[in-house]
């Protein structure tokens, strides 16, 4: 009896113990994976933001070099082939592991609302790695697959080696290693048809007005072959694609074109009526003249 109670009486202390033993050793790995992720946060800590985005607002309205890339075919590409056609181009490493595929899925998302309401093929996209050498063409193909983009005009892009930090300073994109990767503003530049920027688009999650206002003011402003069926259905419908903050979409409203014909039509009538009344009075202030002429006539 006095042994068994002898034993419950130690219970408390070694429950104690072991408590105790816990917390030590959670302090310990607390400690450690501090000390493991100081020189990430370290890094973390020294990129500057505002200097970054200074520098990305003062790339716009500036031309890129005619920098070359290899593709995923294995094939040289120069940045002015895409000349003629606005440019969405934005810049990933394939080791990141987080953020750049999610704002990769993100961006697809947003190339698929800008095709359907400007229409496919009207603009074009290019990812580029700017981690090399491991960003190479096969682990552009791998990444380009993974984020599930099928789209044919999207290019996954490799840049040769001696040129990458010229092309991410000529798009004002800065990144700084760190233990952990790249720190970097998220960044998609918009081209213009003459290669050069026009705007800069920031987030992982920007909203459809950010990046496809852009494009479709760049489409709205293109020139069209005149004279032609296709060139006039291009013009209606951009002029009457327009934002819905209920769906957070584009869409085509023809509302658009039916009051813009109505208004047209209501000036026109308007300006019909003033010439009309116009040239009424003018005949009748002529008329009053030869009448005037024809009693002074009568009485000489």
């Amino acid at each position: 009896m006095m042994q068994r109670g002898s034993d419950v009486a130690r219970l408390p202390l070694a429950g104690s113990r072991r408590i105790r033993m816990t917390r030590l050793t959670a302090w310990v790995c607390a400690l450690l994976a501090l000390l493991i992720a100081a020189p990430a946060l370290g890094a973390l800590e020294t990129f500057d933001t505002k200097r970054a985005l200074r520098e990305s607002q003062a790339a716009i309205g500036h031309r890129p070099g005619d920098y070359r890339f290899t593709d995923t075919e294995g094939k040289t590409v120069r940045l002015s082939a895409f000349r003629g056609k606005p440019l969405v181009v934005s810049f990933v490493y394939t080791g990141c592991f987080q953020v750049c595929p999610t704002t990769t899925k993100h961006l697809e998302t947003m190339v698929r609302q800008a095709e359907r309401a400007l229409g496919p093929g009207t603009f074009r996209v290019a990812t580029v790695g700017f981690n090399l050498p491991f960003d190479s063409p096969e682990a552009m193909r791998d990444f380009a697959r993974k984020q599930g983009v099928r789209n044919p005009n999207w290019s996954f892009l490799s840049p040769e080696a001696g040129s990458v930090q010229a092309l991410l300073a000529d798009f004002g994109f800065v990144s700084e290693a760190t233990p952990a990767g790249f720190d970097h503003l998220l960044q998609v530049s918009i081209v213009d048809a003459e290669g050069r920027i026009y705007r800069q688009v920031y987030g992982d999650a920007f909203d459809a007005p950010q990046f496809v206002g852009p494009l479709l003011e760049l489409a709205q402003n293109a020139p069209r072959p005149a004279g032609t069926l296709s060139g006039l259905i291009d013009e209606i419908r951009l002029l009457c694609t327009v934002y819905d903050p209920a769906s957070g979409k584009y869409r085509v409203n023809y509302a658009v074109l039916i009051e813009i014909l109505i208004g047209t039509s209501v000036l026109l009538v308007g300006i019909t009526s003033v010439v009309i009344e116009w040239r009424r009075r003018r005949r009748a202030d002529g008329a009053g003249v030869d009448a005037g002429h024809g009693r002074r006539s009568a009485t000489s």
